[in-house]
């Protein structure tokens, strides 16, 4: 049995990362390279992401170990009118986030990240990544100031680094053209996993796979396409942990192996807003905002911004959100902890979503426990775009959308083999490996090292609020300082 409390003895630590993925959905037959990590580590099978259940602001969580109330990415798209007045910022967009870098002198980002940590103690990090150039920003926004080294699949104006890109160009050829499933972009980044990136032994590497998620959105979470997708994105993984465990000190290396949220299939689009401005309101989506009252998001779930609405008008907004049927969530700023300011409406900042760029509204739209025609559990609406019903969401607090996928393998401090419940998160990624090094966590992070015992006795909380016919609730389990969303109240 190791020691999990002993000094470390890891020198170099690998994080793959599988965007999207459903913990049920790893198994022999899908995921077998996944599941080779399973057996010689640690599977933290209640592991969490963090609310919204989206890419950019689960990928900031992951770099800053703490939720978006540290970070300030609050939003796949938000409302952000100290860079763009006139339409919704695109967190995914390498132009929207330079434009944030330069107004904000660097700090985009709130919050100190593990690259952050790693640079301060003089050790490198090396990132290879297929999602998009937002994400790949995200997770180590101060790569170029740090010293380290980001390649990302969408080309040199996608990263800090091009150099990386132009690198990974001349040694592998050119980078694949776009398809769907995302097959070939998950194979060439794993080759600059195993022929340019692990033999320079960084300090860190990590490598984030941008399939199931796309597939699962487009190809829907069961089909033949989306399968064939995750299939590969392991196999590509694989040739990474062959290449680690080739090397003569294999036994120095720590594998993590996550993914950023999980999703649910849709079964309906819900027009929302649409039906909102019928209903007398006046809401702006996307670059359509000038001139309304109101701007928001959309997806399975989204925020309500007053642009020249009144208080009153926000609070009107709010009632119309509860009395709507398939609305099952809404929030607003803090009361007390638990309620939001808005009579019937939970707390914001019980979520972990209190940052000063935070709206003043967001909700959910209904979701359950259902299973989708494939048999897998969790069904919902979103709102029209660019998923056609059927196609797999996130973004709400449905189990399905906020498990995910946690392993940690070092020999020295986790069990081979073993299935831990207890209460973990994606907020845990950053200050694991940053102690496996032996690196002190920057004092924002509010994750722990999972690679360390806990004498904390986990608190379960249910929230609840409502308004009329309208009830809503959430659980969580606090446990050490930390907070988990565990589910909306899909039991």
């Amino acid at each position: 049995m190791p020691d999990i409390n002993a000094e470390p003895t890891t020198s170099h630590v690998v994080v793959a990362v599988f965007d999207g993925l459903r913990p049920d959905l790893v198994r022999p037959d899908l995921t077998p390279n996944i599941l080779r990590v399973a057996a010689k580590g640690e599977w933290f099978r209640q592991a969490r992401s963090v609310f919204p259940s989206v890419t950019r602001v689960a990928t900031t969580s992951i770099a800053t170990g703490a939720p978006p109330a540290a970070h300030g990415i609050v939003g796949n798209m938000f409302y952000f009118p100290e860079i763009l007045k006139d339409r919704i910022f695109d967190t995914s967009k390498a132009s929207d986030i330079h434009a944030a870098e330069a107004a904000l002198e660097g700090n985009y980002v709130t919050a100190a990240t593990f690259g952050d940590q790693l640079a301060k103690a003089g050790k490198s990090l090396a990132v290879v990544h297929t999602g998009s150039a937002g994400s790949a920003h995200s997770i180590n926004p101060r790569a170029k100031a740090n010293g380290h080294w980001t390649f990302s699949i969408h080309g040199e104006m996608a990263t800090q680094t091009p150099e990386a890109v132009r690198e990974a160009i001349e040694r592998l050829g050119p980078l694949p053209a776009k398809e769907l499933p995302k097959l070939k972009d998950q194979d060439y980044a794993a080759r600059v996993m195993t022929d340019i990136v692990l033999p320079r032994r960084p300090d860190v590497s990590l490598i984030w796979f941008s399939e199931p998620d796309t597939s699962f959105h487009f190809l829907e979470i069961g089909s033949e396409g989306s399968f064939a997708a995750l299939k590969n994105a392991d196999r590509a993984f694989g040739t990474i942990l062959d290449t680690i465990e080739a090397m003569p000190d294999a036994d120095q290396f720590a594998i993590l192996v996550a993914s950023d949220h999980g999703q649910i299939s849709t079964h309906a689009a819900l027009p929302l807003f649409e039906q909102a401005n019928a209903a007398g309101f006046s809401v702006g989506l996307g670059n359509q905002l000038v001139g309304n009252a109101f701007a928001a998001t959309s997806g399975s779930s989204g925020e309500v911004r007053g642009l020249s609405a009144s208080d009153a008008e926000v609070e009107k907004m709010a009632h119309w959100l509860m009395e709507h049927p398939d609305v099952s969530h809404v929030f607003s700023r803090d009361k007390n902890g638990v309620d939001g300011m808005i009579d019937g409406t939970l707390s914001l900042k019980a979520l972990g979503l209190d940052h000063p760029r935070a709206a003043e509204l967001m909700f959910i739209l209904r979701s359950d426990l259902s299973h989708d025609i494939y048999g897998l559990p969790g069904l919902g609406l979103l709102m029209p775009g660019d998923v056609a019903p059927g196609g797999g969401y996130h973004g709400g607090v449905n189990p399905h959308e906020l498990n995910t996928v946690l392993i940690a393998s070092s020999p020295a401090h986790f069990s081979n083999g073993t299935v831990n419940h207890r209460p973990a998160g994606i907020i845990d990624i950053g200050p694991t490996l940053l102690d496996l090094l032996g690196v002190e966590k920057a004092s924002t992070m509010v994750g722990k090292s999972l690679a360390r015992t806990s004498d904390a006795e986990p608190t379960f909380v249910r929230l609840e609020a409502g308004k009329g016919s309208f009830e809503q609730q959430i659980a969580l389990m606090d446990d050490d300082g930390r907070r988990f969303i565990l589910h909306g109240g899909q039991e």
